[in-house]
């Protein structure tokens, strides 16, 4: 078949810098691939690798003053002829036709993507007004149809909504019926399924997969997540710093590697798909666990009467790792915040067993008790970005308990650099300031405060999942190390299995506040008594193309109750 006939988009050497102080940044560094007709090419690489920069310079639609430097993007038009989109001109006309209508893009976060002032259906209808001359009652129509398309419950009433009035998921595939209102012969996704839980993110990928097989429709899709590429993808191309390092079938990248970066890639993510060998090793030397925290009929009512945490009682031993896992709005991370009293539980009790052997109920405390307690328990948050003070350097932010604590002048100096060391980062950084630290550095600043008063109980609150796959085993070997030195307890935060799997001894499943499963991590993911927990489970993407497993996959229907 000659190229023509199924190449729908195909790039040579594409070039893509960022003039910056210091020189040029070559953010896309003579980047060649193909993309075909019905088939789903997967661009993987790290944060900062370029894949992203490369989708938006195939749609001229590159962040100023970035621009393309050279190299040619080629489509292939419906009749058949051939557009160089990287001779146009990024404001032309020429470009806009094609954008939305030929080729349409996804992006990563839709609720910053979606305007929170108009409807949705108006949202979508734009795209049909400025390619097609329909009448307002055509393209309330047609909105109507593509809602139905992406499986949204109740198109006529959910046309009228705004978009704060939808879940995550929801409002994801109104930015799937706006990409496929003009039926593009390319569909290019970046990261559409990242902040997504891992049940949701199936859903999505089915979606994609079904209106593809449908429409014919060419897929681009960008992602960091090495298990989605391995369920999804016909094409891999893999990237680092702006160049391309191989690039194969799918089969080919998993199982016959060339590259030592894509080697590493494939590991990190094999890695996680059992439990570390440092706790394997610690279990069975059946250590015997006294509890450290225990909760009893913990509730969570909000103002507007939504029940976030209903009831749950659960406990965390010295020197263990309990998981909580489950989607988002299951109750996880209020349960964090009440144990902290970041949040002031409606009812329950919270024992916490002190250094001195003393015990203190956290729900009922005082302003000095919980001074106290709140030096034993830290938190280390999910994003790393919004929880460090941009305008303190990281030495500063590090010594900031310590200082609450009385230490001051050369010892705090010393302390400071000695929790940078431990956690892997040059004392002499202490004078940068956040934004000089990449994702994975930032939350090794986090860990860095988190342990600086030497806590018992680390609650890590989705601690890895705004880091790539291979920084995320770091990220975790690096918490059990310092389990190991500290004698650090953890609860353990998180909505990927795979993570909860590597680093728990134990874990307990959430699902609309209440825990509906609990036990040993190898008992619950390996027998899993629960529809959810087993739903969830069947939901994880199986990083390898000769088994794909997700169109398989348990769905998990909930009882409705009168």
């Amino acid at each position: 078949m000659s190229a023509s006939a199924e190449t729908i988009l195909k790039v040579e050497n594409l070039k893509t810098y960022f003039p910056t102080r210091k020189g040029m940044f070559r953010a896309v560094d003579d980047v060649s691939f193909e993309v075909k007709r019905g088939k789903t090419l997967c661009i993987v690489g790290e944060s900062g690798s370029g894949k992203s920069v490369t989708a938006r310079s195939v749609l001229q639609i590159v962040d100023a003053p970035g621009r393309i430097e050279g190299g040619s993007i080629q489509l292939t038009r419906p009749d058949g002829s051939i557009t160089d989109l990287a001779q146009l001109n990024p404001r032309g006309q020429e470009i806009r036709a094609v954008r939305g209508n030929e080729i349409a893009m996804i992006f990563q976060e839709p609720m910053s993507s979606l305007s929170p002032v108009h409807r949705v259906g108006d949202q979508i209808a734009e795209v049909l007004k400025l390619h097609f001359k329909l009448s307002r009652k055509e393209r309330r129509q047609r909105v109507i149809e593509l809602l139905q398309q992406v499986e949204i419950p109740d198109p006529e009433k959910a046309i009228d909504r705004y978009t704060f009035e939808f879940s995550g998921g929801m409002r994801q595939r109104v930015m799937i019926a706006m990409a496929l209102a003009c039926n593009p012969a390319l569909l290019i996704a970046d990261e559409p399924t990242t902040a997504l839980d891992v049940t949701t993110q199936a859903e999505i990928l089915d979606l994609i997969r079904k209106l593809q097989q449908q429409n014919g429709m060419a897929v681009m899709f960008i992602t960091h997540d090495m298990g989605v590429v391995a369920e999804i993808a016909d094409e891999v191309l893999v990237m680092f710093r702006g160049k391309v390092k191989e690039t194969g079938s799918v089969e080919k990248i998993f199982h016959d590697p060339e590259d030592e970066y894509t080697k590493n890639l494939i590991s990190s993510v094999v890695k996680l798909e059992k439990k570390a060998e440092v706790r394997a090793e610690q279990l069975d030397a059946s250590t015997e666990y006294k509890p450290l925290l225990e909760v009893s009929d913990l509730s969570m009512v909000f103002d507007n009467g939504h029940h976030a945490v209903n009831n749950v009682s659960l406990t965390v031993h010295s020197g263990e790792t309990l998981g909580i896992v489950g989607e988002s709005g299951s109750g996880k991370t209020t349960i964090g915040r009440c144990l902290l009293r970041i949040y002031d539980p409606s009812s329950g009790r919270i024992d916490f067993k002190r250094s001195d052997g003393s015990v203190c109920e956290v729900a009922g405390a005082n302003k000095a008790d919980l001074k106290a307690v709140r030096r034993e328990i830290r938190m280390i948050f999910q994003d790393p970005v919004g929880s460090l003070n941009p305008r303190k350097t990281v030495g500063q932010i590090i010594a900031e308990p310590l200082n609450l604590m009385g230490v001051k002048g050369r010892e705090l100096e010393e302390q400071v650099c000695a929790l940078m060391e431990q956690v892997g980062l040059p004392p002499s950084w202490r004078e940068r300031y956040p934004h000089a630290f990449s994702g994975g550095q930032r939350q090794r600043i986090g860990i860095a405060r988190a342990i600086s008063v030497k806590p018992r109980l680390i609650i890590a609150d989705e601690a890895t999942s705004a880091l790539d796959v291979s920084l995320r085993s770091q990220m975790l070997d690096l918490m059990m190390q310092l389990q190991d030195e500290l004698g650090l307890s953890y609860l353990f935060i998180s909505h990927d299995m795979s993570v909860i799997r590597y680093m728990c001894d134990r874990v307990a499943v959430m699902h609309r506040g209440k825990i509906v499963e609990t036990g040993e991590t190898h008992q619950v993911i390996n027998n899993p008594q629960h529809a959810y927990t087993q739903a969830l489970l069947s939901a994880i993407p199986n990083p390898d193309p000769l088994d794909r497993r997700l169109h398989n996959r348990f769905r998990f229907a909930p009882e409705v109750t009168a």
